[in-house]
């Protein structure tokens, strides 16, 4: 199992009740897609295992899932903040220029003009649009308005986001 194939979509916050059933906190935009899985990879500090799940359930600001195996409350707190994974393959796909967070992180960005500029370090959501964080040897830090007038191309298999600064971002 290659763990950099694998994407967070749900952190363990505790237990609930005695058989086992563990309280999940969505770390998706689809959280639906939890009735849909038949097994989830557990990352507990980088040690990967994969269980079936028995059930899943929403519950008031969580989700409850039971996991084969898992069968006492005792054993459930031994997961306690464990990472669940997917495989990328099970993503569901995203409209045409639509991205997962995870597959901008990391990208070089070039502007239209000064060229590289550095790498895509974080994204902060803002509510209106995301802002991306580049992370500059020459700039410092710059923050990039994640809007169509600003961001030309993302070239997944290149690792390359095309953009065109707007006037003030960054100081000459």
């Amino acid at each position: 199992m290659n763990s950099d194939k694998l994407v967070a979509i749900g952190k363990i916050a505790g237990t609930y009740g005695y058989a086992g059933w563990l309280k999940v906190i969505s770390l998706t935009d689809f959280p639906e897609r939890f009735f849909k899985l038949d097994k989830v990879t557990l990352n507990q500090g980088g040690k990967l295992e994969t269980f079936l799940i028995d059930g899943v359930k929403a519950h008031k600001n969580y989700y409850l899932f039971k996991f084969s195996g898992i069968d006492t409350v005792e054993v459930a707190r031994g997961f306690q903040n464990v990472i669940l994974q997917i495989d990328e393959s099970e993503l569901y796909p995203l409209p045409e220029g639509y991205f997962y967070h995870f597959q901008l992180r990391g990208l070089s960005v070039y502007d239209e003009k000064k060229g590289l500029l550095g790498e895509l370090k974080d994204i902060i959501e803002t509510g209106a649009n995301d802002v991306y964080v580049v992370d500059s040897p020459q700039y410092g830090e710059i923050l990039i308005p994640a809007i169509k007038e600003v961001i030309l191309a993302v070239k997944l298999e290149e690792k390359r986001m095309e953009i065109k600064l707007l006037p003030g971002l960054i100081e000459d």
